[in-house]
């Protein structure tokens, strides 16, 4: 009789087991400022969707990316390492322009990886959206789908582009699919919002006829469908019965796009995505910070973050102490799977369950680092974006040029603005974080390394 008993109490623990194992969708937008939500206080820009993440969820203010550009923000989540680590320092282009700028020309597919770990833990694995962790000009780079997904369809990558419209749809199915085989699910749904070419609709250039602007119209616009999108995943859920059982996080890979100088509207054509309007409709805000995209003050990589899991993470809550980065996703998404991060492998960031839970966020042992590709002296039309190298460690953030021969500090916890440089008052402080940022520089590969180039290189010698 015992016997039985226990296994009877074991059959009745499993569902709650399994409640505890969210799915797991990782919204990653690209190029969307800070504040360009209406929650965040945008004068024109819609977006019910993703408010109503906020409201039903908690927005933390002091979440920050790996880079102000779009493939090394991505490594970083994708590995839970600086993508320095990788020798990636900026985008994904033609071979000949990540060969001059000492980069791979993909992500390298050995490389630990968030989904293979999820996959591990029982998870079945999707991506839908852009890729950039090669390029579409660079037909032999490895298909999205052996990074670990059960199921990926991209663009930005080799092979069939999926149309930039179609990501919501294919992640709809997906949710679908793994909810009929009682299967937890991760899926990375990286849409193309608000990036150039803007590929505009007219049932949502409809809705922003009033603005004057047209490129007001047209941001707006694209902003919106995005937001609709998402809002359709979210009620596939409510639907299913099943947001009560999934995290969902919005966020983006660095800040806003601008023109450096006024640029005339018109029309561009990408290979990936097709034709749209160019950087003239760009006008995208960072809420008050510093830079835009491609800087690494504030402005470029200080971006929206947005956590919901009903019954989990408070509600309609603000969070403007934690400070979380996106090499923390990695760890965090693994420890809630129930997963095991593999042997030997160390990741920058932590993981961030009980922050996400509402726990008091501890002092961040670890710093967080920074590498870019900057001018230096800083560009006259880009004044905010000489910086090559930073760090935040405790209250402070110190930025440098490409030499280290001029450097910034800032109390980044009081000043997010960035408006007063301490490295004067406080000499102590830049000293010691100066130090930290060599000791790191000291561990980065010379060049890049493993299964990472094109067989274009051969064509380069």
């Amino acid at each position: 009789m015992k016997k039985y008993l226990h296994l009877l109490l074991a059959l009745v623990a499993l569902p709650l087991a399994a409640a505890e194992k969210p799915n797991i969708i990782f919204i990653f937008a690209d190029d969307w400022g800070w504040g360009d939500l209406s929650c965040h206080g945008h004068p024109y820009v819609k977006t019910p969707n993703i408010d109503r993440l906020a409201k039903e969820g908690t927005d933390f203010t002091r979440f920050t990316v790996a880079s102000g550009v779009c493939s090394p923000s991505r490594t970083a989540v994708m590995t839970g390492h600086f993508p320095a680590r990788y020798a990636i320092d900026g985008h994904f282009a033609w071979v000949p322009s990540n060969a001059k700028r000492g980069m791979p020309d993909w992500l390298d597919p050995d490389a630990p990886l968030m989904p293979r770990m999820l996959q591990k833990a029982g998870y079945r694995t999707a991506h839908f959206g852009k890729w950039h962790l090669a390029n579409n000009m660079i037909p032999d780079s490895p298909d999205p789908q052996i990074y670990g997904y059960d199921r990926a369809w991209a663009f930005n990558c080799s092979g069939e582009q999926l149309p930039v419209h179609d990501d919501a749809r294919e992640a709809v199915k997906f949710i679908k699919k793994s909810h009929g085989e009682e299967k937890p699910f991760f899926i990375n749904l990286w849409v193309h919002e608000p990036h150039t070419p803007f590929h505009t609709v007219p049932k949502y250039e409809w809705q922003f006829r009033h603005l004057e602007d047209p490129a007001d119209q047209i941001y707006a616009s694209v902003l919106a469908h995005a937001d609709e999108r998402i809002g359709e995943v979210l009620d596939t859920l409510d639907d299913l019965g099943i947001a009560d059982d999934t995290l969902v996080i919005f966020s983006s890979d660095n800040g806003p796009a601008r023109a450096s100088r006024p640029t005339e509207l018109k029309l561009q054509y990408d290979t990936a995505t097709g034709a749209g309007w160019g950087i003239g409709g760009a006008k995208g805000i960072t809420g008050g910070r510093k830079g835009y995209k491609a800087a690494i003050f504030e402005g470029g990589i200080g971006v929206p973050f947005i956590a919901r899991w009903p019954g989990k993470i408070a509600a309609d809550k603000l969070d403007e102490e934690s400070l979380i980065s996106a090499v923390d996703l990695l760890p965090t998404f693994v420890e809630l799977a129930g997963g095991e991060l593999p042997e030997g492998y160390v990741a920058d960031g932590v993981s961030q369950v009980d922050v996400l839970k509402g726990a008091k966020h501890p002092e961040r042992e670890k710093p967080l680092f920074w590498k870019s590709i900057s001018a230096w002296p800083a560009p006259k039309d880009r004044p905010d974006h000489w910086v090559s190298w930073a760090i935040v460690h405790d209250s402070w953030k110190l930025v440098a040029n490409d030499d280290l021969s001029h450097y910034e500090l800032y109390q980044i916890t009081t000043d997010w603005k960035e408006e007063n440089d301490l490295k004067e008052e406080k000499a102590e402080i830049a000293a010691g974080l100066l130090q930290q940022l060599k000791d790191w520089q000291a561990t980065l590969p010379a060049e890049p390394s493993g299964n990472v180039f094109s067989k274009e290189r051969e064509e380069l010698k």
